[in-house]
């Protein structure tokens, strides 16, 4: 008569507990604060700036490619935590795995230097250079002067 919860029982239960307290966390904020909406509190907030111009504008790929080297290189940082805690209890063997560890990270490191990827130049707009020709001094004005003077004269 006694039934157990199997393993993916007890996984169900923890997860649909955590719903729920997610769910009861929402629900009571809703509830007790205080709603009042005016013109101002329903802007875009950026930094205290006003926003200018439209959001969809396209930025250098440089930002996305030093942000995805800082990430990949964090990431492989945090190996030396749970590393450092063991190199006592592990001893040299732990120091040399550490030591090649590092040496792949310095590696890559100086690759993407090598490559510029690290370097940050800003590069230099290209900006087309468009005909003189069509922008010189109009004909009209001329032909007005000629027209001026040729009337003055007669």
């Amino acid at each position: 008569m006694g039934q157990e919860i199997s393993e993916f029982g007890k996984v169900f239960l923890f997860l649909a507990t955590g719903a729920i307290f997610v769910v009861l966390g929402f629900v009571t904020s809703r509830l007790i604060r205080p709603h009042r909406p005016y013109p101002e509190k329903l802007t875009t907030y950026e930094c205290g700036e006003e926003s200018k111009g439209s959001a969809w504008i396209q930025f250098n790929i440089r930002f996305y490619v030093v942000a995805l080297i800082f990430i990949i290189f964090d990431v492989e940082v945090l190996f030396f935590y749970p590393w450092a805690t063991i190199l006592k209890q592990v001893g040299g063997y732990a120091l040399a795995v550490g030591m090649v560890f590092l040496a792949v990270l310095a590696l890559g490191l100086a690759y993407e230097w090598k490559k510029g990827y690290i370097s940050w130049v800003v590069p230099t707009p290209n900006i087309p250079k468009m005909p003189t020709k069509k922008f010189e001094k109009p004909k009209t004005l001329e032909k007005l002067k000629r027209s001026e003077s040729e009337t003055t004269t007669s």
